[in-house]
C-alpha cells in the first residue's frame, strides 16, 4: 500500500469508504518490489499523460517532484485551477513550502493525507511519493466514476464488467488477475470500437501477445499512452492493483462520451418505459369503467321499475331475480368498482412521482362518475326489495280479501234466493184472519232475519271497498257481485216495507196467531243467524305472520268453545219449544197441516246445522294447531337468523373500527404494515363463509314470508352493505401502504422519514379522520421547520403549498397529498430538461434526431414508440428525416395525448 485519503466531507464530495479503509497508510511496511516497478511505471505515464498538455514531462517520479514545482502544475492541469504562485528558490525551505501547497491543495478536496508530510517528498521518499500520487489519481481519475449508484472501485469495475460480459474468455473480478491474460483490455477496446480489434483471432494461451496489441492500440487510435509493461504483468503472480486500476479508468475516460451517451439512452428507456406502462394503465382503467357504467346503466331501469304484477307467482319471480341480482350479479361489480379506484390511485400516484401530468379521464369516466353512478344505482335499489315484499303481501291479502267476499257472498245469495218471491206473494187476500195473523208473526221473523243479515251485507260491501282500494285485480266483478246484493237488498227491504204495510191494512180482520210458533221462530232465528255466523267463523281463511297473532285466534277460538255450553241449552230451549208445540197440538188434538207459518226454519234445520258448527270445530282446531307450528318453525328460523345476525354485524362493526385504527397507528415498517393488513384482509376473506350462511338463513326466512324479526336489530341490507364497505375499506387502506411503499422506493427516502411523516400527520390529525384541515396542516408544516407563519411572507408561502397539496380546494389534506409533498421537496426526479439533454446526447449535440439514430441507440420496441410520437423537426437547420425530440420531451411532462 502507497497512501490514504479519508472523506473530509470538503467541496470534492464522498469517497469510496472501501477504498479508504483498503489504502490506509503504513509507513513501516514495504513495497513489493514487483509492484514498486509496475506502479512508477503506471504512475509516471498517467503523469506525464497530464504533464505533456502543459508542455513537459517527469523522467523520475521520485526526484521530480521533489522541488513541488512540477507537482503543483500536475495539479493545476488535471483539476483545472490556479494554485498560489510557487516559490522559486531552490533551498529546502523552498522546496518544502512549494510541496505543502500543493498538500494543501489536495485536501481542500475533501481528501484527507495521512502520513504524507512535504519533508518526505522533498527528501524523495519514493514510497511516500508513490502514495501521494496514487491518492491524486484517486481523486481526480476514479472517485467520480459512478455506475448504478455505484462510486469510485466498485463503479469502476462494474462499468468494465458490464462491457466485457458478452466476451468468452473474460471474467472481471477484480483489478490484478483477471487482467493478466490481456482478453479483458482488448474486449474493452472492441466493445467501444471493433473496428481496431479483432477479438476472434485472440488466444487466451498467449497473454503477452494480448496485452502488447491492446497497449498498442489504445495508445495510437485512443491516445492512452502506455501504462504497463506486459512482461512484468505476466511474470507477477499478482498484478499491482493500484497500476490496473489506474491505466483502467484512462479507458473510462476514453470512452465517457460513449458512456453518457448509453447513460442517456438507459435514462430515455426509462422514461419511456414508464409512460408505455401508463398509457396502459390508463387504456384499461378507460374500458373497465366503461363496461361498469354500461352495467349500472342497464340496471338502474330494471330497480327503477315499480309496475306491479296481478299475479303472486309473477311477484314471486320478480324477487328471485332480484335475490340472484344481489347474490350473483352485484358482489362482482363491487369488486370491480373498488379495484377501478385502487388502480387510479396507483395510476396518480406513478404520474406525481415522475413528475408526470395527472391522469384526466374521458368525459363522464371520472372515479367521482363512477362514484354518482354508483350512488345512483343505490338509490334505485333502495326499497326495491322491501316493495316487492310488500306487493306479494298486499297480493297475499287481496286473495284472501277475495276469497273472503266470495264465501260471504255466497252465503247471502244462498240466503236470499227464494226471498224475493216470498215477500210478493198476496196469500194474504184469501186468507184466514188466523192464517193472516200467521202472516204477520212471519213478516216480524223474517225481519228480524233481514236484519240479522245486515252486518253481513255491510260487511260483504266493506271488502268490497277494501278489495277496490288496494287495487284488486279482478275488481269489476267483485263490484259487479257487491252491487247486485246491494241492489237486491235495497229490493228486499222495500218490498219487505211494503208487505208490512198490506198486512197492516188487513190485521183487524185477521188476529188469529200462534204464540208459541212465533216464539219459537223468534228464537229460533237469531241462534239460527248465530250457528250460520259460527260455521263461517269456523271455515274462515286467517293469515298470520307472528306466534302472537296465531295465539290470539286460538285464544279466540277457546273462547268462541266455552260458549257452547250455553248454545247448546240455547238450542235445546228451542228445541223444546218445538216439542211443546207438538205435546199441546196432541193433547188438544190439533192438527197441524203444514209447517210454522213463521219461519221457515225447522227443528231439523236447527239440529242439522249444530252437528254442521260441531263438526266444523275440530277441523278449526287442526288448521289452528298447523298454522301454530308454522309460526313456531318462523320463530325458529328468526332465532336461527337473529344469533348469526349479531355475530357477524358486531364482527364487521369491530373490523371496521380495528382496520381504522391500524390506518392510524401503525408501527414498524411499511412492510410490516402491509402484512398485518393483508393478514387481515385474509381473515375477513375467510370470515366469507359466515356471511354465505347468513345469507342462506336469510333466504329461508323470507322463502316462509317472514317480514320482520324482533330479535336482532341488524337487517340483511344492513350486514350486506357493511360487509361490501368493510371489504373497500380494507382494500383501499391497503393500498394505501402500498403508495406509500410506491413513493418511498421511488423517492429514496427512509424508513425513518417515513415514521417521522406519519408521526407528525397523525399528532395533528386529533380526529383520527386520516385527513388534516387547512391549519392543521399550517400546524404541522410549521413543526417541520417550514416558514409558513403568519407574517406576509409565511402567508404567500402557504397558500402556494396549499395549491400543490390541495388542487380541488376542499380545505383539508390527505396522507398521500401530505408525502407527496414532503417527498417532492426532499428528492429529486427526471424532469423534462434532462431528458431533453439526453436526447441531445444521442443527437451528437444537434437540435433534432433520426430514426436512424434512435434505432441505434435505443431498445427496438422504445425507438419504434419514439418514432412514432416524434413530429418532423422544422428548424432551419433540418435534415430529411429529422425529429424533434424536444417538444416530444416537454409534452412527457406537460399536457399532452400521450
Amino acid at each position: 500500500m502507497d497512501a490514504a485519503y479519508q472523506n473530509n466531507n470538503g467541496d470534492g464530495g464522498s469517497l469510496d469508504p472501501y477504498m479508504a479503509q483498503e489504502d490506509i497508510w503504513d509507513r513501516d511496511m514495504l513495497l513489493d518490489p514487483a509492484w514498486e516497478k509496475q506502479q512508477r511505471k503506471t504512475f509516471t505515464a498517467w503523469c506525464n499523460s497530464h504533464l505533456r498538455k502543459a508542455g513537459t514531462q517527469i523522467e523520475n517520479i521520485d526526484e521530480d517532484f521533489r522541488n513541488g514545482l512540477k507537482l503543483m502544475l500536475l495539479l493545476e492541469v488535471i483539476s483545472g485551477e490556479r494554485l498560489p504562485k510557487p516559490e522559486r528558490g531552490k533551498m529546502r525551505v523552498h522546496k518544502i513550502s512549494n510541496v505543502n501547497k500543493a498538500l494543501d491543495f489536495i485536501a481542500s478536496k475533501g481528501v484527507k493525507l495521512v502520513s504524507i508530510g512535504a519533508e518526505e517528498i522533498v527528501d524523495g521518499n519514493a514510497k511516500m511519493t508513490l502514495g501521494m500520487i496514487w491518492t491524486i489519481i484517486l481523486r481526480f481519475a476514479i472517485q467520480d466514476i459512478s455506475v448504478e449508484e455505484t462510486s469510485a472501485k466498485e463503479g469502476l469495475l462494474l462499468w468494465c464488467q458490464r462491457k466485457t460480459a458478452p466476451y468468452k474468455n473474460v471474467n472481471v473480478q477484480n483489478f490484478h488477475i483477471s487482467w493478466k491474460d490481456g482478453l479483458a483490455f482488448n474486449a474493452l477496446i472492441h466493445r467501444h470500437r471493433p473496428d481496431l480489434i479483432d477479438y476472434e483471432k485472440l488466444r487466451k494461451d498467449d497473454p503477452i501477445t494480448n496485452l502488447n496489441n491492446a497497449f498498442e492500440v489504445a495508445e495510437k487510435y485512443l491516445d492512452i499512452p502506455k501504462m504497463l509493461d506486459a512482461e512484468d504483468i505476466v511474470a507477477t503472480a499478482r498484478p499491482d492493483e493500484k497500476a490496473i486500476m489506474t491505466y483502467v479508468s484512462s479507458y473510462y475516460h476514453a470512452f465517457s462520451g460513449a458512456q453518457k451517451a448509453e447513460t442517456a439512452a438507459n435514462r430515455i428507456c426509462k422514461v419511456l418505459a414508464v409512460n408505455q406502462e401508463n398509457e396502459q394503465l390508463m387504456e384499461d382503467y378507460e374500458h373497465l369503467a366503461s363496461d361498469l357504467l354500461d352495467w349500472i346503466r342497464r340496471t338502474i331501469p330494471w330497480l327503477e321499475d315499480r309496475n306491479p304484477e296481478n299475479t303472486m307467482v309473477a311477484m314471486q319471480q320478480k324477487l328471485e331475480d332480484f335475490r340472484d341480482y344481489r347474490r350473483l350479479h352485484k358482489p362482482p361489480k363491487v369488486q370491480e368498482k373498488c379495484q377501478l379506484e385502487i388502480n387510479f390511485n396507483t395510476l396518480q400516484t406513478k404520474l406525481r412521482l415522475m413528475n408526470r401530468p395527472a391522469f384526466m379521464p374521458s368525459e363522464g369516466k371520472l372515479v367521482s362518475d363512477i362514484a354518482n353512478a354508483w350512488g345512483c344505482l343505490e338509490q334505485a335499489e333502495k326499497g326495491y326489495e322491501e316493495w316487492l315484499l310488500n306487493e306479494i303481501r298486499r297480493l297475499e291479502r287481496l286473495d284472501h280479501l277475495a276469497e273472503k267476499f266470495r264465501q260471504k257472498a255466497a252465503i247471502h245469495v244462498a240466503w236470499t234466493e227464494g226471498k224475493e218471491a216470498l215477500l210478493l206473494q198476496r196469500d194474504y187476500e184469501s186468507v184466514s184472519l188466523t192464517e193472516l195473523k200467521a202472516l204477520l208473526r212471519k213478516r216480524e221473523a223474517f225481519e228480524s232475519d233481514l236484519a240479522a243479515h245486515q252486518d253481513r251485507v255491510e260487511q260483504i260491501a266493506a271488502i268490497a271497498q277494501e278489495l277496490n282500494e288496494l287495487d284488486y285485480h279482478d275488481v269489476a266483478s267483485v263490484n259487479t257481485h257487491c252491487q247486485d246484493i246491494c241492489d237486491e237488498w235495497d229490493k228486499l227491504g222495500e218490498l219487505t216495507q211494503k208487505r208490512k204495510e198490506a198486512l197492516e191494512r188487513t190485521e183487524k180482520i185477521l188476529e188469529t196467531i200462534d204464540q208459541m210458533f212465533l216464539e219459537f221462530a223468534k228464537r229460533a232465528a237469531p241462534f239460527n243467524t248465530w250457528m250460520d255466523g259460527a260455521v263461517e267463523d269456523l271455515q274462515d281463511m286467517f293469515i298470520v305472520h307472528t306466534i302472537d297473532e296465531i295465539q290470539g285466534l286460538i285464544s279466540a277460538h277457546e273462547q268462541f268453545k266455552a260458549t257452547l255450553p250455553d248454545a247448546e241449552k240455547e238450542k235445546n230451549s228451542i228445541l223444546a219449544v218445538h216439542n211443546e208445540i207438538l205435546k199441546v197440538a196432541q193433547i188438544y188434538n190439533i192438527s197441524l197441516s203444514g209447517p210454522n207459518p213463521y219461519t221457515t226454519i225447522t227443528s231439523q234445520d236447527i239440529v242439522d246445522k249444530w252437528e254442521e258448527m260441531k263438526q266444523q270445530v275440530p277441523a278449526r282446531d287442526h288448521s289452528l294447531h298447523d298454522e301454530f307450528s308454522r309460526q313456531q318453525a318462523n320463530e325458529k328460523l328468526r332465532r336461527q337468523f337473529a344469533n348469526s345476525a349479531n355475530v357477524v354485524g358486531p364482527w364487521i362493526q369491530n373490523k371496521m373500527e380495528e382496520i381504522g385504527r391500524i390506518s392510524i397507528e401503525m408501527h414498524g415498517t411499511l412492510e410490516d404494515q402491509l402484512g398485518q393488513l393483508r393478514r387481515y384482509e385474509q381473515s375477513i376473506i375467510n370470515y366469507k363463509p359466515n356471511m354465505d350462511h347468513l345469507e342462506s338463513e336469510h333466504q329461508l326466512i323470507q322463502e316462509a314470508l317472514i317480514f320482520d324479526n324482533k330479535l336482532t336489530n341488524f337487517t340483511m341490507e344492513h350486514i350486506r352493505v357493511g360487509w361490501e364497505q368493510l371489504l373497500t375499506t380494507i382494500a383501499r387502506t391497503i393500498n394505501e401502504v402500498e403508495t406509500q411503499i410506491l413513493t418511498r422506493d421511488a423517492k429514496g427516502i427512509s424508513q425513518e422519514q417515513m415514521h417521522e411523516f406519519r408521526a407528525s400527520f397523525n399528532h395533528f390529525d386529533k380526529d383520527h379522520s386520516g385527513k388534516l384541515g387547512a391549519e392543521e396542516f399550517k400546524a404541522c408544516l410549521i413543526s417541520l421547520g417550514f416558514d409558513v407563519g403568519n407574517d406576509q411572507q409565511g402567508e404567500a408561502e402557504f397558500a402556494r403549498i396549499m395549491t400543490v397539496v390541495d388542487p380541488n380546494r376542499t380545505d383539508y389534506v390527505t396522507f398521500q397529498s401530505f408525502i407527496d409533498f414532503m417527498t417532492r421537496e426532499t428528492t429529486d426526479t427526471d424532469t423534462a430538461d434532462q431528458v431533453i439533454a439526453s436526447f441531445k446526447i444521442l443527437a451528437g449535440d444537434k437540435n433534432f434526431i433520426t430514426a436512424e439514430e434512435l434505432r441505434r441507440e435505443l431498445p427496438p420496441d422504445q425507438a419504434e414508440y419514439c418514432i412514432a410520437r416524434m413530429a418532423p423537426y422544422r428548424g432551419s437547420d433540418a435534415l430529411p428525416g429529422a425529429l424533434d425530440y424536444m417538444s416530444f420531451s416537454t409534452a412527457l411532462y406537460g399536457e399532452s395525448d400521450l
